[in-house]
């Protein structure tokens, strides 16, 4: 009997839940852009290329149940803090740090999905000489927008302009991110191009 890392049996003749939950667009793939990116970061993490991990958000336990020791259950727990950004980590010398997002509207993506606190974040992280941006899942297609882009459509906004940002502002202010297999979302072939030219 043979056993994957994680513990799970290896069966030769099964096919995995994901691949027959599987379909031929990306939106219906079964998988999201979070499990996507995560890949693509342990792709360029075991070939020496990238170092960037998805934040883990802290959180206060209150209480928890102890059926038997080895069964402990969360019953209540609430964030400690408003998060920041999803990953953050290190490509050739220098810090990069992103937030992703997805939209299942087809003319638009809404700033709501943004935080005044993330946008704060980000920008501290240019002013340091970091590299922030979003990778945006928006029709049916993956985009990187860099950090400063989205700010002038967050000043629209805050301005009492439009709360969205059309689909042709993204397709014209955004990077097309090619998907692939290995890795699956090669950001880095973007940031490659606009940083380490």
């Amino acid at each position: 009997m043979f056993r994957y890392p994680n513990g799970k049996t290896y069966n030769p003749g099964a096919v995995p839940a994901k691949k027959r939950e599987a379909k031929e667009s990306y939106s219906n793939r079964g998988m999201t852009l979070e499990e996507d990116l995560n890949e693509t970061n342990q792709f360029y993490l075991n070939r020496a290329i990238a170092v960037i991990h998805k934040k883990p958000t802290p959180v206060q336990i209150v209480n928890v149940d102890f059926p038997k020791r080895s069964a402990a259950v969360i019953r209540e727990a609430y964030f400690k803090q408003s998060s920041t950004t999803d990953y953050n980590g290190v490509y050739k010398g220098k810090y990069i740090d992103f937030e992703a997002k997805e939209t299942q509207s087809d003319t638009s993506f809404p700033l709501k999905n943004f935080h005044e606190h993330q946008i704060s974040h980000m920008k501290m992280v240019i002013d340091h000489g970091g590299i922030s941006f979003v990778i945006l899942s928006a029709f049916g297609s993956v985009y990187l927008m860099e950090a400063a882009v989205l700010f002038e459509f967050w000043e629209r906004k805050e301005s009492g302009g439009r709360k969205s940002i059309s689909k042709k502002e993204i397709e014209a202010s955004s990077h097309l991110i090619p998907l692939g297999y290995q890795p699956r979302i090669d950001y880095i072939k973007v940031l490659e191009k606009l940083y380490f030219h």
